[in-house]
């Protein structure tokens, strides 16, 4: 179950399930991955895509990098050296750290909170700028429906079946967060997307959704409103 199956899924749910012929990709991280593959798959659903996130990968670091690529592909090895372990452990034994969370909601809480806290622009007051409720909904899900285990085996989906890096032909937006893990530049996004839109903000870190979901739903209408 990797970000390419998944993008055949939603095409299936969007097309064959819900009626539409064509609609508006929307996602981050993971789900840019997915909407990636969905417009490699099938462009001619998608009337666009709207990105944010730092994530955008391509197969190897081009020896024509700006200065400010330069800058990121620096700052992006930096932050691997400091906050890539989890990915790194999920992508390569999900199922042993699986266990261990599955067993201590503390031990749930502390894996998936250290990543709110640590991401986001506020993260002295971490809590507040999401939402106690909705942090404690987060992780009850997760530990009524016992699903850590389904989540991080994703990494290791994706890392075996090497689907990360696809370039797409669809328009792209990209409402880019102040505070993300490191700062993307606009060139670079540029290398992998169809890239027609490009707003860069002071705030908001790496869960955009949750911290600026006006800001986000404001630029999502400014972006295919014509």
């Amino acid at each position: 179950m990797d970000i390419a199956r998944i993008a055949r899924i939603f095409s299936t749910l969007m097309t064959e399930v819900l009626g539409y012929d064509r609609y508006v990709g929307r996602g981050s991280d993971m789900g840019q991955g997915v909407l990636m593959h969905l417009a490699l798959q099938h462009p001619e659903q998608l009337i666009g895509l709207h990105f944010s996130g730092t994530n955008l990968l391509v197969s190897e670091v081009p020896n024509d990098l700006s200065a400010a690529e330069e800058e990121f592909i620096a700052n992006s090895a930096a932050w691997m050296q400091s906050e890539w372990a989890y990915a790194l452990l999920q992508a390569t034994k999900p199922q042993t750290v699986a266990v261990s969370l599955n067993d201590s909601p503390a031990g749930l809480a502390s894996w998936i909170l250290e990543k709110f806290h640590t991401w986001t622009d506020r993260p002295d007051d971490f809590v507040a700028r999401y939402g106690r409720d909705r942090l404690l909904t987060n992780l009850t899900i997760y530990w009524a429906t016992e699903t850590i285990a389904s989540s991080i085996r994703l990494y290791a989906e994706c890392t075996r079946s090497n689907t990360f890096n696809v370039d797409v032909k669809v328009p792209t937006s990209m409402l880019m967060a102040g505070y993300d893990m490191f700062l993307m530049p606009r060139e670079w996004a540029a290398r992998s997307t169809n890239l027609v839109r490009w707003v860069q903000l002071d705030c908001g870190g790496h869960f955009l959704e949750w911290e600026e979901p006006a800001i986000v739903a404001a630029d999502l209408r400014a972006a295919f409103r014509t």
